[in-house]
């Protein structure tokens, strides 16, 4: 019988990456969402900041495995929003309300310390040292549930997420920004485009989540391309695809004040979970437009 999975957050930006993997994997997957979606999966709608409603979907699904990956993700405003000190709470009291054997959550790059200079991939004993309330949220829900996992015997994964683009993203956002100017014509003005970043299209990640989910492997696992590639590279490529590298504007906005240099060491995720598959920017990219 094909073990039964919920997962949170289905409908979301990397949520809804994962409905086909996960089925692909041999699941049952049970999906839910404040508005039930499409595709592959038995679809539930709940809004589990309503703790009610989340101990009713439980008790009715009875999953063995949880993939969690609601959260407010709202552009630009989850960084400092009020809403992670609630998506906390009631992350907590799912995982402590979950009664199967295995929980899968989505943290980020943001738990580690950005502080220091060095080219060096950034591996999950990087010292945990959030900037952000964001980055705080996700680094004390995973604090909460490796206990609860300890305690009860359940196995925990937590999956630290780094640079994300892909279908459905908001348009404010670099890839979609750039994407959207050059296929209207317009100029593409973009930071000077030198910090190295980890990016990885969120087919590639639903695939390698879907991997974390279906394996044995527990704590905390860096779940991204691993290659570094330069902000200028992404942009470019993107010139390229599109026939339009004449509108790019590189340089013509200020950089933000982030670490040059923001790449996963991804050895657990390859050699412990076995997902080798290598994540390939330019034909991802080119998929988009």
């Amino acid at each position: 019988m094909p073990e039964r999975l919920l997962l949170t957050g289905a409908s979301g930006f990397v949520g809804r990456a994962m409905l086909e993997p996960l089925a692909a994997r041999g699941f049952e997957v049970h999906a839910v969402a404040r508005q039930r979606g499409e595709g592959g999966a038995t679809w539930h709608a709940a809004d589990l900041l309503d703790a009610g409603a989340m101990r009713a979907l439980l008790r009715d699904i009875r999953p063995s495995v949880l993939v969690h990956a609601a959260w407010y993700v709202a552009h630009g405003a989850f960084w400092t929003a009020p809403e992670n000190a609630a998506w906390v709470e009631a992350s907590t009291a799912l995982g402590e309300a979950f009664a199967g054997r295995r929980m899968i959550g989505l943290g980020s790059c943001a738990e580690y310390d950005w502080a220091g200079e060095g080219v060096t991939p950034w591996p999950e004993t990087r010292r945990i040292a959030p900037a952000t309330p964001y980055g705080k949220a996700k680094a004390e829900l995973c604090r909460h549930w490796m206990g609860l996992g300890q305690r009860r015997g359940i196995a925990v994964a937590w999956a630290r997420l780094f640079h994300l683009f892909g279908p459905g993203e908001h348009p404010d956002r670099l890839v979609p920004a750039v994407l959207c100017a050059l296929r209207a014509g317009r100029v593409a003005a973009t930071g000077s485009g030198r910090p190295i970043r980890d990016f990885a299209c969120t087919g590639f990640l639903g695939r390698a989540l879907a991997a974390l989910a279906a394996s044995d492997v527990v704590g905390p696992v860096n779940v991204a391309s691993g290659q570094p590639v330069t902000i200028r590279a992404v942009v470019e490529a993107i010139g390229r695809i599109t026939g339009r590298a004449d509108l790019l504007r590189l340089g013509a906005l200020p950089d933000r004040a982030e670490p040059p240099f923001i790449v996963a060491d991804t050895t657990r995720l390859l050699h412990e979970v076995g997902f080798t598959e290598r994540a390939d920017l330019e034909s991802d990219l080119a998929g988009l437009s």
